[in-house]
């Protein structure tokens, strides 16, 4: 159990998981490691003195860490470390690195020779999948699309013809043009999973075909409100076997030509493999 006493801990990078909302949502873990951490490097220091003020931890000295100053910190983080002290890193909310500032410091912390030991805890997208109920056993984590509509939806026609859950995050005011960009280049039939404001107050969980997406933001201002994890589901499987043209176009050449020609010329017309081609063609032949 967490008794809030100071341990001596091993020189070395923590990387911290912290609540996404929920302050409970912290490993006893975490806690032992920011009560004796020498010193915690955080992406605001005044969210991080919330959430230490909280379990009334005192001890550590707080280093501001964030995506303008990444560099000279992991510099001073560093120093830290071969001075013998153990540093702490958090980010606002969540695993520090993902999609969050850190993978800078762990990289420079590494290449320096120091320890890094991960602290594991709460993380949004991971959440709002255990909670969508979608089946597919693989899932690609996205984070942040780009802001502009025109490079969000280049970056989704990258992910259409992937057959994983994909998975997003999204602010509140960029919410409508977003699914927008999504319905118009995945179209409408794919599932998605709205996990707004995860672990948080106004947490709320909706799933519903992508051709209804829009409906359902607009029809309560609430439901574009908070932070967004957003699930689609994957591209449908291909068929298995040639489709329909392509064995029409192989049956005409078989008429005309030894299997061998007929077999090379449907590969460089159709683009299908050789193998399969190879494969139907000795079929049409025992048909006839």
């Amino acid at each position: 159990m967490h008794n809030g006493q100071k341990q001596k801990l091993e020189c070395a990078l923590y990387v911290v998981a912290t609540p996404i909302g929920n302050l409970r949502d912290i490993s006893l873990r975490a806690l032992d490691v920011l009560t004796s951490a020498d010193t915690v490097a955080a992406e605001d220091t005044r969210n991080t003195a919330h959430l230490l003020a909280h379990y009334s931890i005192t001890a550590p000295r707080l280093l501001a860490l964030h995506q303008h100053n990444e560099r000279g910190a992991a510099e001073k983080v560093i120093a830290l470390l071969a001075q013998g002290q153990a540093v702490a890193l958090v980010t606002d909310a969540g695993t520090p690195a993902v999609s969050d500032p850190g993978a800078l410091l762990v990289q420079a912390v590494r290449e320096a020779g120091h320890r890094v030991i991960p602290v594991p805890g709460a993380n949004a997208a991971l959440a709002a999948l255990s909670a969508a109920g979608l089946p597919a056993p693989h899932f690609l984590f996205y984070g942040f699309l780009p802001n502009k509509s025109g490079a969000r939806c280049r970056e989704l026609q990258a992910l259409a013809e992937m057959p994983y859950t994909l998975v997003f995050y999204e602010a509140p005011h960029r919410i409508l043009e977003c699914v927008a960009d999504l319905q118009e280049v995945f179209g409408g039939g794919r599932q998605i999973v709205f996990a707004r404001e995860v672990t948080k107050l106004f947490e709320s969980i909706h799933a519903c075909a992508l051709s209804a997406a829009l409906d359902w933001l607009h029809a309560d201002a609430n439901n574009q409100r908070g932070e967004f994890v957003l699930l689609v589901s994957g591209a449908a499987a291909k068929q298995e076997g040639l489709d329909s043209e392509t064995e029409r176009m192989l049956s005409v050449l078989l008429q005309d030509l030894p299997l061998k020609q007929a077999v090379q010329l449907a590969v460089q017309i159709t683009g299908a493999g050789k193998n399969e081609l190879y494969q139907r063609a000795l079929e049409f032949k025992k048909q006839e």
